[in-house]
């Protein structure tokens, strides 16, 4: 599996995971609300997640191919196991597209926040998720997206120059909500949320918060 290292981003991410706005932070609790079972964390980054997960979670498998927040995130498994002793939290090496054998399914849910926007494949990674869930598993999903109007006009701008390169990959012009129905979900439960006020001109504003379910 080959390892990303993106040093400078990964500093820039983790001081950011550090510093959350109250509303993210909440974001994530409904995220991860009423899970169970196994769940499959792709893109976990310093382990932001992890204090999140309810008490019926018994185990998460945490996939993370950058280094260095990969390191923080094993971090963050063993702080959470040390206070949550019946969810285990094994922080592995891998790509969303190329998950790891360690990540062998069937999952409960397939977790993805702020991980998509930065996937090379995303067709290639929700069908990924698909194969890794039981029948009837859900897929949660906390995503950038593409919105339209003169905020669209910013994000196509960025995306289309500096963005991607200085944020990891990240592109904030992806229609990631309709990429998820084209993937065979079906949506459970969906809204748009804004991580900045809807006249700031910030790319990565609007967001999704969903949760969706591969059919039986």
């Amino acid at each position: 599996m080959q390892t990303v290292d993106h040093p400078v981003f990964s500093r820039v991410w983790s001081w950011a995971m550090r510093h959350e706005p109250a509303k993210v932070v909440r974001a994530r609790g409904d995220l991860l609300a009423g899970l169970h079972g196994r769940v499959l964390e792709v893109g976990a980054g310093t382990g932001s997640n992890f204090a999140h997960y309810p008490e019926s979670v018994e185990e998460v498998v945490a996939v993370e191919p950058d280094r260095a927040l990969r390191d923080e995130a094993e971090r963050a498994a063993t702080a959470h196991e040390a206070v949550h002793p019946g969810t285990r939290i094994r922080v592995v090496d891998g790509t969303f597209e190329e998950l790891p054998a360690d990540a062998a399914g069937p999952f409960d849910a397939v977790v993805c926040a702020l991980v998509l926007c930065s996937v090379a494949d995303v067709p290639g990674s929700l069908a990924a998720a698909r194969r890794a869930l039981r029948p009837g598993g859900e897929l949660r999903y906390y995503e950038h997206v593409a919105t339209d109007g003169w905020l669209g006009g910013v994000q196509r701008a960025v995306d289309a120059t500096f963005w991607p390169r200085a944020f990891g990959g990240c592109h904030t012009h992806r229609d990631t909500v309709a990429a998820i129905d084209a993937a065979g979900f079906e949506r459970v439960e969906h809204r748009d949320v804004r991580a900045a006020p809807s006249w700031a001109p910030v790319p990565i504003s609007p967001m999704a918060l969903g949760i969706a379910r591969r059919p039986d």
